[in-house]
């Protein structure tokens, strides 16, 4: 059993592998060597787009749950494209069958969608 001609195939990606390894250690020690030494407060400060930080509590402070579902419904209709690409690629040899499962998909996700805009999930306070 030739187990070293098998093995000899997987050499690009550990190279590679090992590549990405020194090059992202190699940037933070180079970082660290090369970068300013001079702190102040100002750099100290997170950075917001040049208005200035308002006071947070210590434990950091509490988002708002909309942002989160707004988040989760993104993710929501963005799985609905990814299901939707492969589909249309592969369209003509899917059938009658695929065409019917791609229209109940959308019709639960079209549900889904409506449920949210009554909800009022997209309303922009």
């Amino acid at each position: 059993m030739d187990t070293g001609g098998s093995l000899a195939l997987y050499m690009p990606i550990v190279g590679l592998f090992i590549l990405a390894v020194v090059f992202a250690v190699g940037s933070v020690a180079a970082a660290a060597v090369v970068g300013p030494k001079r702190y102040n407060k100002a750099k100290l400060e997170a950075y917001e787009c040049g208005i200035e930080p308002s006071p947070q509590a210590s434990g950091g402070g509490r988002f708002p749950v909309k942002f989160y579902l707004t988040a989760m419904l993104f993710i929501v209709f963005d799985i609905e494209i990814i299901f939707l690409y492969p589909w249309a690629v592969a369209n003509e040899s899917l059938g009658v069958f695929g065409l019917v499962e791609m229209v109940l998909f959308i019709a639960t996700v079209f549900v889904a969608y409506a449920y949210v805009w009554r909800r009022g999930g997209l309303d922009w306070d």
